[in-house]
C-alpha cells in the first residue's frame, strides 16, 4: 500500500498540521500509480430518457408547492466563489508578455491572435461596468483614457487594469470585479447579483436571505469590506436582512502532488507540495451547512436584472421539484419504518425508484428476500436529493448529465466531466457525441433525510471518480490529483432528477469579453444599442 515510500518525522508534522492521515497519502500516491477507474457511462441522459421537459402549467405547479412551502422552510445559497479573475484575462497577460516595452500606439497589433480580443475590449470598454473605474485609476497616474484610446495604448492601459498597482483585475476573485452595468451610477459585482437574487427566492423564515460563500483566505477580508458596504443598500432595497456567512477550503482536503514516477514531489525546502483538491474539496464545507433547501450556482454565473424573473422562476420551479419528490421519498421510508409494506406497495416503491428517480436495479436485486428488497429499497431511497437544471449544448465547457454504472451494479443519472471518461474507446466517445444537454451547476439540495435529521454528505461521494493532471512548477512536470467533484463524483450516491432548464438562466463569465454578451446586457445597454 505505501509504494515503499517513507514518511520523514518533518513530513508527519506537515501532515499533522493539516490533518491529513498518511493512509490518505498513500491512498492518493496509489491513485496516480494506477490512475482513476473510468465512469462507465450507458447513454446520454436526454429528454424523456433521464431529463424532464415540464409543461407551463407544470412549472407553475411547482412554483406555487415551493411558495407555500418556504414560510416553514429554512433556505440557503452555497456559491463558490473562491475562483481568482487570472483566467478570465488569459489572452491579456499574452497580449501584454508580447507587447510590453513598445512604444505606445507602435507596435502591430494584428500580429498575435490574442491582439483581436484586446482591440475588441478596449473598443467596447466603455460598455464595460468597471470602465469609470479605469478611467479615475488612469487619471490618478496622469492619463486621460481617450487620449490612450486614440493612441492604442493597450499595454498602459491593461497594466492599469490588471496589476498591483491599479486595479489589481488580474488577481482579484471573480466574484469582486464589477460585471453588470446600470446606467452611469450602479455598477454591480457577482457578489451584488447573488444578494439581489437571494432576496427573490431565497427568503427564509423571518424574513432572513441566507448566503455562504465559499472564498480563499487571502480574499476573505476583501469579501467582508466589500459586503459592509454593499449589504445595507440591498436590504433596505429589498425590506429584507442577510445572513452572509464565508468558509474556505479546508487544509485537510489539499491533495499531495506526484513526480512523473508517482512520489512525493518535494519543494527546494525539501517539504511535500500539496495541491488544493478542486471544486470536490467544497463537499466538506457544503456538509457544515444545514438547512432544509440548499441552491448552488456558481459566482460568475449571473444575470442581469432583466433576466432575473426567469432566473427566479427557474429556481422555484426546480425547488417545487424537490419538495414534491422529498414528501413522496418521506412517506416511503415512514411506511417501511411501520413495517406496513405489502407486494403491491413494494411494487409502487420500485416504480417510483425507476420511473422517477431513474435507477436501474441491479440483476441480483431479483435474488434478494422480501426483507431484503425493503432494505435494499430503504437504502437507495435514503439518501441527499438533487434537482439539477440542465441546458440543451450549445457550445458551453463543462460536464453533462449521463447514465452510469455505480459501485452496486445499479445504474443511475450522474454529472459526468469530460476528464472522467475515457476518450480513448470509441464506444464512449460515440456516448458523449450523442450528449444534447449540459450541466450549468444549477442544483437544489435537499440535505435532511425524513426524520428532519442531517445527512453526512461525505458518505455518499465515491472516492474512485476523481482525476489526476499534469501541471507545471518552475519548468518541471508535476502531477496533481483533483477530489471527485461537488456535483460529480462527490454527490455519486445522491438521488438525482435532471430538469431542462432554459438557457437564459446560465451566463458564466470565462473570459473578460464574455461581458460584452447580450447576456450580460442591462435594459439601459440594451436600448442604447437597439
Amino acid at each position: 500500500m505505501s509504494m515503499n515510500i517513507e514518511l520523514s518525522i518533518a513530513d508527519q508534522e506537515l501532515l499533522n498540521d493539516k490533518s491529513i492521515s498518511s493512509e490518505q497519502i498513500f491512498s492518493q500516491l496509489n491513485y496516480f500509480r494506477n490512475g482513476f477507474p473510468p465512469m462507465n457511462i450507458v447513454r446520454p441522459a436526454i429528454k424523456k430518457d433521464g431529463i424532464i421537459k415540464l409543461s407551463e402549467s407544470q412549472k407553475i405547479s411547482y412554483e406555487l408547492q415551493y411558495d407555500a412551502a418556504i414560510e416553514n422552510k429554512e433556505v440557503m445559497k452555497f456559491v463558490p466563489a473562491s475562483g481568482a479573475a487570472t483566467r478570465m484575462f488569459k489572452v491579456m497577460y499574452e497580449f501584454l508578455r508580447k507587447h510590453r516595452g513598445t512604444e505606445v500606439g507602435q507596435a502591430d497589433f494584428t500580429e498575435y491572435p490574442s491582439d483581436h480580443d484586446v482591440m475588441v475590449l478596449f473598443d467596447r470598454i466603455k460598455d464595460f461596468a468597471f470602465y469609470y473605474d479605469l478611467k479615475e485609476m488612469l487619471a490618478e497616474k496622469g492619463g486621460d483614457i481617450d487620449d490612450l484610446l486614440t493612441q492604442r495604448a493597450y499595454v498602459q492601459m491593461l497594466e492599469t487594469l490588471l496589476e498591483g498597482d491599479g486595479m489589481e483585475y488580474g488577481s482579484l476573485p471573480k466574484g469582486l470585479l464589477k460585471f453588470h452595468k446600470y446606467g452611469e451610477s450602479e455598477m454591480r459585482t457577482p457578489v451584488e447579483e447573488h444578494l439581489v437574487e437571494g432576496a427573490m427566492y431565497g427568503k427564509s423564515t423571518g424574513n432572513v436571505v441566507k448566503i455562504h460563500f465559499t472564498v480563499s483566505p487571502e480574499h476573505m477580508e476583501r469579501f467582508q469590506k466589500h459586503l459592509e458596504v454593499v449589504q445595507p443598500i440591498y436590504e433596505e432595497r429589498f425590506h429584507t436582512s442577510f445572513e452572509i456567512t464565508f468558509s474556505v477550503q479546508k487544509p485537510a482536503t489539499d491533495t499531495i502532488a506526484a513526480t512523473m514516477d508517482n512520489k512525493p514531489f518535494r519543494m527546494e525546502n525539501g517539504k511535500i507540495l500539496f495541491r488544493p483538491g478542486g471544486h470536490g474539496a467544497l463537499i466538506e464545507n457544503l456538509n457544515d451547512l444545514d438547512s432544509d433547501i440548499i441552491f448552488i450556482k456558481n459566482i460568475d454565473n449571473v444575470q442581469p436584472d432583466r433576466l432575473k424573473p426567469d432566473v427566479e422562476f427557474n429556481k422555484k420551479v426546480l425547488a417545487g421539484v424537490l419538495i414534491s419528490y422529498q414528501k413522496k421519498v418521506f412517506k416511503y421510508l415512514n411506511l417501511i419504518d411501520e413495517g406496513n409494506v405489502g407486494f403491491e406497495l413494494r411494487s409502487e416503491m420500485e416504480n417510483f425508484l425507476k420511473e422517477d428517480l431513474y435507477t436501474v436495479f441491479p440483476k441480483s436485486y431479483q435474488d434478494l428476500s422480501d426483507e431484503g428488497k425493503l432494505e435494499y429499497l430503504h437504502t437507495k431511497l435514503n439518501r441527499p436529493i438533487r434537482v439539477s437544471g440542465m441546458v440543451k449544448n450549445e457550445g458551453e465547457p463543462g460536464g453533462g448529465p449521463f447514465w452510469a454504472v455505480n459501485p452496486d451494479g445499479s445504474i443511475s443519472l450522474q454529472i459526468v466531466e469530460s476528464a472522467q471518461i475515457d476518450m480513448n474507446d470509441p464506444a464512449k466517445v460515440a456516448v458523449v457525441e450523442q450528449a444534447t444537454h449540459f450541466n450549468p451547476v444549477d442544483l437544489v439540495c435537499g440535505v435532511r433525510n425524513y426524520k428532519g435529521e442531517k445527512f453526512n454528505l461525505l458518505d455518499f461521494r465515491d472516492s474512485d471518480t476523481g482525476f489526476i493532471a499534469i501541471k507545471s512548477r518552475n519548468g518541471e512536470e508535476v502531477k496533481s490529483q483533483e477530489l471527485p467533484g461537488l456535483w460529480n463524483g462527490a454527490m455519486s450516491d445522491w438521488n438525482t432528477i435532471f430538469v431542462e432548464a432554459p438557457a437564459a438562466t446560465f451566463s458564466p463569465v470565462k473570459k473578460v469579453n464574455d461581458l460584452l454578451r447580450r447576456a450580460h446586457w442591462t435594459k439601459d445597454q440594451l436600448f442604447l444599442l437597439s
